[in-house]
């Protein structure tokens, strides 16, 4: 499968407050673990993509987010990708080229190679990536995962799942039952209902490109700046619903929502968003 090569893209990106949803996160450094720290004292996100087969060729695992010292600088990682199948619904498998489980949440790590130093069982719920970054966060107080839908190889069905109200709330709902409350596939002793809940704290876009050309197979049309629009709103309703019957007498959860969308010219006037801020990055 191809994918991109996030270390070596130059991209210019926009991080966007969506619909009334995002406040702005800290760029953490030494000292700075607390939350409130993270969102109080900066005005910027430090966000880096964890790409789930760079366990594979790179070898690069969880764990040297946190040896290389990254993870302190950090105050959000994307976890890079989840995808949307051909009937407009996320999902996960093990399916070569579409979705990995295996190294999502199914791969057993030994002590040596996780984050805490104790070896996964073979009869856990949680492995793999998913369970590394759970204990990074709780390593890193303050740390914030997303799930990153989309990518370069992996928008081909964004366009066809967000055309309508109904295909966009079946999608919205899809992703939310998979990565926000944590309703894994199972497999073998993996997974599970709430296998992976509160791991993820929010829905990262990455839609390439909506109403314009991106990978081969992607689909793509005139009226994806309006449904991306209607999809952003789909997402920040669904996420604020559930944080609030999910509460109970407890405050809700704050889930984030932003969005990896094009800067150059002829690209962004194909997205609509109601408020943010740019920024250009390279890496």
């Amino acid at each position: 499968m191809r994918r991109r090569n996030l270390s070596r893209l130059t991209v210019a990106t926009c991080a966007f407050a969506l619909l009334a949803g995002i406040a702005p996160a800290a760029t953490a450094g030494p000292g700075q673990s607390r939350e409130g720290e993270h969102h109080k004292k900066h005005s910027y996100r430090s966000v880096g993509y964890f790409t789930q087969w760079g366990v594979y060729g790179r070898d690069f695992q969880v764990k040297d987010l946190d040896t290389s010292g990254a993870a302190a600088k950090l105050t959000h990682i994307n976890y890079a990708f989840g995808n949307v199948n051909a009937e407009g619904k996320c999902f996960t498998g093990n399916v070569p080229g579409e979705t990995d489980a295996w190294a999502d949440y199914a791969r057993p790590l030994d002590a040596a190679g996780s984050v805490d130093g104790v070896a996964d069982t073979g009869t856990q719920p949680l492995a793999g990536n998913f369970n590394q970054l759970r204990e990074l966060k709780a390593k890193h107080p303050g740390l914030k995962v997303m799930i990153s839908l989309g990518g370069w190889s992996w928008s081909t069905h964004f366009s066809d799942a967000a055309r309508t109200a109904a295909s966009r709330k079946a999608l919205v709902s899809s992703c939310l039952d998979l990565y926000i409350k944590g309703n894994l596939p199972v497999d073998g002793a993996r997974g599970g209902e709430g296998a992976a809940a509160g791991l993820f704290d929010g829905v990262d876009l990455d839609w390439e490109w909506p109403g314009s050309e991106g990978d081969t197979d992607t689909v793509y049309r005139p009226e994806d700046k309006r449904n991306f629009t209607a999809l952003v709103r789909e997402f920040r309703e669904q996420l604020d619903r559930y944080a609030r019957s999910s509460a109970r007498h407890a405050k809700p959860k704050h889930y984030e929502l932003s969005a990896f969308v094009p800067t150059s010219p002829p690209r962004s006037t194909r997205v609509s968003t109601s408020a943010g801020s740019c920024a250009t990055s390279t890496s």
